[in-house]
């Protein structure tokens, strides 16, 4: 997606985010991350405030009034909220601001014990009942062999996108950013998403899975369940692999039909 600098949007969406913060001093645009149309840093008299938004005709502004409705409910390991805005075509979320730097999972990374911690804090945290988000029955089940989506269900609130794109490291934490799928299901689902991102940073599929086999969810799950989430990453990746040939998203695909070899032989 296209993005432009605070200072481009409408005067009244600007004005509104101004009652929100106080005087707008300085905006500097941020340029990681594909999915917010603008996505600003904005020294105001309130301090700074990360703004992220995209037009409120935009295919992901669903995504993004969940990723809103869901953050009362994130533990401390997530950015604070502090206010949602829909006018004049746009949507828009001020967040606090997490000074930081996208999380190291290479091997012997001092990031990994941080990154532990706070997907430790968010296992303890089940979906709101009153929020409609998705659920992962439903997500995965035109991936998991026949018979097998039921073991994807659970109360637990997932993230499933540990990139570390999406984890912050600031001093001693791990911050978990962007919400826009959150998902009810059950809590050994997001060990697994990690896992195959360690993969990607380096690690042998064992060693992902040693990894996140220091999560009681992971450990305590059904062997079949762990070879049927195995075999549905495999088979989104192959898809999205195939549709988009770029090369990051090729070489997860293939990392994930590693992966699925490696839960599969624990049957």
């Amino acid at each position: 997606m296209s993005r432009i600098p605070f200072e481009q949007l409408p005067a009244d969406v600007r004005q509104a985010v101004v009652d929100k913060t106080g005087r707008v001093h300085a905006a500097r645009t941020v340029r990681g991350g594909m999915n917010s149309g603008i996505a600003s840093v904005l020294g105001t008299e309130s301090g700074n405030v990360f703004v992220k938004g995209i037009p409120a005709d935009h295919p992901q502004v669903d995504a993004q009034r969940r990723e809103a409705a869901i953050a009362p409910h994130l533990p401390a390991s997530c950015p604070r909220l502090h206010w949602h805005l829909e006018l004049d075509g746009w949507t828009l979320l001020g967040y606090e601001m997490i000074d930081g730097r996208h999380a190291d999972y290479t091997p012997g990374s001092p990031d990994l014990p941080l990154v532990e911690a706070a997907l430790t804090e968010l296992q303890q945290v089940m979906a709101p009942a009153d929020i409609e988000i998705k659920d992962a029955v439903g997500r995965w089940a035109e991936y998991a062999p026949p018979g097998t989506s039921h073991y994807f269900g659970g109360e637990a609130l997932l993230h499933t996108d540990f990139a570390p794109d999406n984890v912050l490291i600031v001093g001693d934490r791990a911050r978990v950013v962007d919400w826009a799928w959150p998902t009810r299901g059950a809590a050994w689902i997001d060990p697994g998403a990690l896992a195959l991102r360690l993969m990607e940073a380096g690690h042998s599929a064992e060693e992902a899975v040693a990894f996140v086999g220091r999560f009681p969810s992971w450990r305590e799950a059904k062997p079949e369940a762990l070879a049927a989430f195995g075999v549905a990453t495999a088979a989104l990746w192959r898809e999205i692999g195939t549709g988009d040939r770029r090369p990051w998203k090729r070489a997860l695909a293939k990392q994930a039909a590693t992966l699925a070899c490696a839960l599969g032989r624990s049957l």
